[in-house]
């Protein structure tokens, strides 16, 4: 498949008429540039145009490149964005329809795919994805006592959870004081409570045909799947009391700091993670992964990719394109960088068996599930998010609100965002 890959996206490229640039200017966040460099470095090498990378901080990104079209001019051929704005750029970039050969298409995760349609428009090809995983201390779901001690709690065996409710009965079950002073210093998980993008995950594992908005932009965050989803998310802390108290004060860092200083026996985190465990934290080398969670519709997640986008106003779009059907095609190359991240689904497989890559069958799994899909593609959905979205999650977790009024107070505000 990867042969077939580069193949046909190197056929396509020849056909298009020769590159006049020498040099093409990529405008992309540090990660970023870390993941696409040795593919640019191979296809400066291959082909004698030269690729040099702007570097800004996240924001950076979006700002620089609203800036340029305000402008109407731009210094980038290839701009890196993060798939929140894609809706948001869609009028400003090329359309990239002809770089999806069969085999490419073939080759994405399909909400990969569908996030990078806007209308009728293929506005960008897909650098690199990422997705939330289960994170679970191996050494302490392996220990024989831990597992007849669960077993005669709740009657099944102790693994890796699969569903809902084992997610919150092994919370639960773990949640505990160990050095006898009577309060709780290890807890089953952690609730993220300054970011939604987690709960919206549930959101689609509990069925909803989409978080927040429909496919034709209708609210829908007051539907059963969003009421039930938020009912799971909050119950750890709510009722369980299987997490830590703050949940409105942490967030990805701190979730992630937690499990690495051996406070919390499983998160849901971006795959990525796995890799970049540090040596010196109290879980190196105890780690394991399983796929996303499933609700009554499967796993389901919140995919995390970035797209490589040519701008309208681009001096050298042939070259740009050339080089974002090289990166395509060689999409494995940004493995080897320290986020360890790709979009295609050879590019994983490839890597999949082999040592210390043991999150990515997890990850493809999650990746391409079929309630798998991407936020709304809408120009204000951060906006929504910030607005009503977010309150709404914080709200329902001081555990004295009525999760539905909070969904449909929500939907009003979102309802007014887009009048």
């Amino acid at each position: 498949m990867k042969k077939l890959l580069g193949a046909s996206a190197l056929a396509l490229v020849c056909i298009t008429a020769s590159a006049k640039a020498e040099t093409i200017n990529i405008l992309v966040e540090g990660g970023g540039e870390m993941l696409q460099k040795a593919a640019a470095e191979k296809f400066s090498a291959e082909t004698g145009i030269k690729v040099d990378f702007t570097v800004v901080p996240y924001q950076g990104v979006f700002d620089k490149f609203s800036a340029e079209i305000a402008s109407g001019s731009s210094a980038f051929d290839v701009v890196t964005i993060d798939v929140v704005w894609n809706a948001k750029f869609a009028s400003h970039v090329e359309d990239l329809a002809p770089l999806f050969t069969d085999a490419v298409r073939k080759d994405l995760p399909p909400a990969l795919l569908a996030d990078a349609k806007i209308g009728d428009k293929l506005i960008g090809m897909p650098a690199w994805a990422n997705a939330e995983v289960v994170f679970y201390r191996k050494d302490l779901f392996d220990k024989p006592e831990e597992q007849k001690a669960f077993q005669a709690k709740y009657g099944y065996p102790l693994a890796p959870p699969k569903t809902w409710q084992q997610w919150r009965d092994i919370a639960t079950f773990f949640t505990r004081d160990t050095d006898g002073d009577g309060k709780t210093d290890f807890w089953g998980t952690d609730t993220i409570g300054s970011f939604s993008e987690e709960w919206m995950a549930h959101v689609l594992q509990a069925g909803s045909p989409g978080v927040i908005l429909d496919k034709d932009g209708k609210v829908i965050i007051d539907n059963e799947a969003h009421r039930k989803a938020l009912e799971f998310y909050i119950a750890p802390h709510c009722i369980d009391h299987s997490v830590p108290e703050n949940v409105n004060e942490i967030g990805w860092g701190e979730a992630q700091n937690l499990f690495y200083q051996g406070k919390t026996a499983m998160m849901k985190f971006w795959a990525h993670a796995y890799k970049m465990t540090p040596t010196d934290s109290k879980v190196s080398g105890k780690v394991g992964v399983a796929p996303m969670l499933a609700g009554d519709a499967g796993v389901g997640a919140i995919p995390g990719p970035w797209y490589n986008v040519v701008p309208s106003t681009s001096q050298h779009k042939e070259a740009a394109k050339k080089f974002i059907a090289f990166a395509i095609a060689n999409n494995a190359l940004g493995i080897e960088a320290p986020l360890g991240l790709a979009a295609t689904n050879s590019a994983y497989n490839g890597y999949a068996s082999k040592p210390g890559y043991e999150h990515f069958t997890p990850l493809l799994e999650t990746l391409s599930a079929p309630a798998t899909q991407g936020r709304p593609l809408n120009e204000k959905y951060q906006e929504i998010v910030d607005e009503a979205v977010l309150p709404a999650v914080q709200q329902a977790l001081t555990c004295k609100a009525d999760v539905g009024k909070v969904l449909a107070d929500a939907k009003e505000t979102i309802e007014d965002i887009l009048e």
